[in-house]
């Protein structure tokens, strides 16, 4: 059976299409895609993010274990801040890259829905080492993104708090919501850690002073062209981080880490981007000719152009590609993997 975040019924009511994802039922657009994508890009937009996994590590090892699975250095984090990082098997492959968030008392690490089962069974095996740091799920809260140039405006607004000051990567607490300048969009903007019990009010409020809401389609068109990779498209269990070109979030010298071996050894492959001509749309698994395969393809509604990303060997550093797009070869400048950037 297919699970619903507590805005389910939110959703039904303001007519979203409604799809399968990553065994959830959510919204993949109200408006229309293009429209939802471009409110982010010029104004402000809201995602349903309560799919997301979201578990909590306490204990006087805490640290210690979040240290041991992860790739980036969580004893850098200052109290509320928040940090990426990506969980790597032996081989240096990806489990699934997260949001490590050092509070107070506790740390908190924000998964991918489609792996949320495989994560915190992975964290509970590797905690049985840490016997002084205990693993568990968040399960009375679930998250809410706000999106946008005039997100800082409107989450002030709403929530009548002062966010100026708060910088990225940063969190602050408002009553009981964690408010963190994160965000999946290439844009400016938070990201809300709310009590479900309380979720459904602060959408309304969010809705009553004109936000948009935003589905799944818009998030994902989003994210490409801010070239953030994506699980199960650019991440997988034999892809590293340093495959991706997240080399800045694997800190070797840190100590030792599961994976550090392997990725002691450096990538296997490379992530570029690719502007196929015309009106051509590459798909995840297109055969980009001689060299790979594409892992991710859309029409960009900011670049009015399709785009794509995909991996390529290592020493590839040609300025075209052909990718097999409907069974025939399509030329593609060979670009940056970042599309947009504000």
């Amino acid at each position: 059976m297919l699970k619903h975040t507590p805005l389910f019924e939110k959703h039904l009511a303001l007519k979203a299409k409604i799809v399968p994802f990553a065994g959830w039922e959510m919204p993949v657009s109200y408006k229309g895609i293009i429209d939802e994508h471009n409110a982010v890009r010029s104004d402000v937009g809201m995602f349903d993010i309560g799919h997301m996994g979201i578990i909590n590590i306490a204990g006087d090892q805490a640290l210690a274990l979040i240290q041991k699975v992860g790739t980036n250095d969580a004893s850098k984090l200052e109290v509320n801040q928040a940090q990426y990082s990506v969980l790597c098997n032996e081989s240096g492959g990806t489990i699934d890259d997260i949001f490590v968030y050092r509070l107070p008392m506790n740390y908190l690490i924000v998964c991918n829905a489609c792996n949320f089962d495989k994560v915190l069974s992975w964290l509970q095996k590797q905690a049985q080492s840490f016997g002084q740091a205990k693993v568990e799920v968040y399960e009375n809260y679930c998250s809410l993104a706000i999106q946008g140039p005039k997100a800082e405006k409107i989450v002030g607004q709403v929530l009548d708090v002062d966010l100026s000051k708060l910088k990225r990567n940063r969190a602050l607490w408002w009553r009981d919501i964690i408010i963190a300048r994160t965000g999946y969009t290439g844009e400016d903007g938070f990201e809300l850690i709310v009590a479900k019990k309380e979720i459904a009010k602060i959408w309304d409020m969010f809705i009553a002073a004109g936000v948009q809401p935003c589905g799944l389609g818009a998030r994902d068109t989003l994210r490409l062209e801010a070239g953030f990779p994506l699980y199960g498209h650019e991440y997988d269990e034999e892809t590293s981080p340093l495959d991706v070109g997240y080399g800045w979030a694997v800190k070797i010298d840190k100590g030792d880490f599961i994976g550090k071996a392997a990725l002691q050894k450096g990538a296997k492959k490379k992530l570029i981007g690719l502007l196929p001509e015309g009106r051509n749309i590459a798909r995840a698994g297109d055969e980009i000719v001689g060299q790979g395969k594409v892992t991710s393809g859309t029409f960009s509604p900011t670049l009015q152009k399709p785009i794509a990303l995909g991996f390529v060997a290592l020493d590839f550093n040609q300025p075209q590609a052909e990718i097999i797009i409907r069974n025939k070869k399509a030329p593609a400048q060979v670009v940056a993997k970042t599309f947009y950037k504000r």
